[in-house]
């Protein structure tokens, strides 16, 4: 892929998992990560025609912990990271679609309980092959519109029939 072909993104961005149903996350671009990471936590493995899954609930929106979302994927491996601070641990291992700037593609993704970090995804290097990044700006893709409308469903309420009354 030439310079030309790829996207411009700042050292954080918007982006979107729609295979597990989360249409804005913010990420954070750390070129330091080989594999991307998202904020998981009620992890749980379980079977799915004879395959290996994980269940899992996600915050995607920074202190919002009222705003849930409850994801399945099917899970391809389960390896030792280790974080920034150099602590290793076991993680659970996913494939899901990212979409940013009109891209879409297949990234590796771990899971990991990021609750006290700023960001709720990494994106990791190998997730950035179509990607330039220009660390001097953030949020170059822009914000995604009604970012909290991506994740409340609007009740309608039905209108009451008014009953007319017959006399006579």
């Amino acid at each position: 892929m030439s310079t030309a072909e790829r996207i411009m993104i700042g050292w954080r961005e918007w982006v979107a998992l729609p295979d597990l149903g989360l249409p804005a996350i913010k990420a954070k671009v750390d070129t330091g990560a080989r594999t991307s990471a998202l904020h998981a936590f009620e992890v749980e493995k379980f079977e799915k025609g004879g395959l290996p899954y994980v269940r899992f609930r996600v915050h995607p929106l920074q202190g919002r912990n009222d705003i849930v979302r409850t994801c399945e994927a099917p899970i391809i491996d389960y390896r030792t990271v280790s974080d920034s601070g150099g602590h290793r641990e076991k993680r659970y291992v996913i494939i899901t679609h990212l979409e940013i700037g009109g891209f879409s593609y297949p990234i590796e993704m771990t899971l990991a309980n990021r609750e006290t970090m700023s960001h709720r995804m990494l994106l990791g290097r190998s997730a950035m092959h179509p990607l330039m990044i220009d660390p001097a700006h953030t949020y170059v893709l822009g914000k995604p519109a009604k970012i909290k409308g991506h994740y409340t469903k609007v009740v309608k309420k039905k209108k009451k029939k008014k009953s007319k009354k017959r006399t006579g």
